[in-house]
């Protein structure tokens, strides 16, 4: 296998451990301000995602990196072309981040209210804007040669912001939506006990049916207009199936094994994207010969060998760790085990404040 393959299947794989990861992390911010009736619920929600949350962005890090060091050429038509929606991507994590720190230092309602808007709203915008993009990639963009004389010819994406919002793409936002919500709504059923429990599985049962359809017309459209592969269709089936399989785990309320087959659709519906795409990595509607493929936008053989020992040495202590601490984290949270959840950490104690 050519090392320009291996990487592309790494970055898939670093894709799919995001979505997976960060996907429930999206949907339980969706879910927020919905499944939590109070505050000591509202913090119940918050707490499950605490431990956890940061580290799964890394995979985004990584899996940007990645693309950077082993397909330059691809990273830098795709960032500056889909600058705008993966710049509001990056204000919305920014600031998602800032909520999650910050809604719990003081005690005020109207401060904590608008920090759990801003986590619902750092959750919603990334969940469509990044199903946008990848249609888009499934797609194609409009990539045009620039360069003349002596200069070598490379491509630039010309087709403007409004471009990418596509009805197919934007199907593609819808479907990664609901099935980041759904996935968010499995995940709280998984991690909290009592009535959010209750609530998240109802949630996930309807948040689940909208997600089926919304996949069903993307996903057939995508292996009917963009994929030249038979063998596609089996991904398509295991996603479809692992879906449903997670919905009926859900009616049954086994939340572990709804979690499962939840991550393994998402997991599926990745993959098969990478495999419409490739051997593109970023197709053009222009005309094919200015598409990116993995070989034309890859880093000399020399610079993926290298890549590929750091690797094979990291990967597996990055899982490792990342394991571990979903193990330490693996108990249900209630809100009987919030203690004050009412106070902020930055206020002063009761009895200083009524002196002041």
């Amino acid at each position: 296998m050519e090392l320009t393959t291996v990487w592309i299947i790494l970055i898939a794989v670093l894709w799919i451990g995001y979505f997976v990861l960060e996907g429930f992390d999206f949907g339980v911010g969706m879910l927020l301000p919905v499944l939590g009736k109070n505050e000591a619920e509202r913090r119940t929600i918050v707490t499950t995602l605490g431990p956890v949350w940061d580290g799964n962005e890394v995979w985004l890090l990584v899996a940007g990196g990645a693309t950077f060091a082993a397909f330059p050429e691809w990273y830098a038509v795709m960032f500056s072309g889909f600058y705008i929606p993966l710049f509001i991507i990056l204000i919305a994590l920014i600031i998602r981040g800032v909520a999650f720190e910050y809604r719990s230092k003081r005690s005020s309602l109207t401060w904590r209210r608008n920090w759990d808007i801003a986590i619902f709203i750092g959750s919603l915008v990334p969940a469509l804007l990044w199903g946008v993009a990848f249609a888009n990639l499934v797609r194609g963009v409009q990539l045009t040669p620039t360069g003349a004389g002596d200069v070598a010819p490379f491509v630039t994406y010309t087709g403007g912001f409004w471009a990418l919002l596509n009805p197919y793409a934007l199907v593609g936002g819808l479907t990664t939506l609901t099935l980041f919500l759904t996935h968010g709504a499995v995940f709280l059923t998984l991690k909290t006990d009592g009535e959010i429990r209750t609530r998240a599985n109802a949630m996930a049962t309807k948040a689940g049916l909208v997600a089926t359809v919304l996949a069903v017309v993307f996903l057939l459209w995508t292996q009917l207009a963009y994929s030249t592969k038979a063998w596609t269709w089996a991904l398509v089936a295991v996603a479809a199936v692992c879906w449903l399989a997670g919905l009926a785990m859900n009616y049954k309320k086994r939340e572990g094994w709804s979690f499962i087959f939840s991550a393994i659709t998402l997991a599926g519906a990745v993959a098969f994207l990478f495999c419409v795409l490739y051997p593109n990595v970023m197709p053009s509607t222009v005309g094919s010969q200015f598409s990116l493929t993995v070989t034309n936008a890859s880093s000399t053989p020399y610079t993926l060998t290298i890549m590929t020992w750091v690797a094979v040495i990291f990967t597996p202590i990055v899982l490792l760790y990342q394991g571990w601490t979903y193990w330490v984290f693996r108990k249900r949270v209630s809100p009987s085990q919030i203690p004050d959840p009412s106070e902020g950490s930055l206020d002063l104690p009761h009895e200083v404040s009524k002196v002041s």
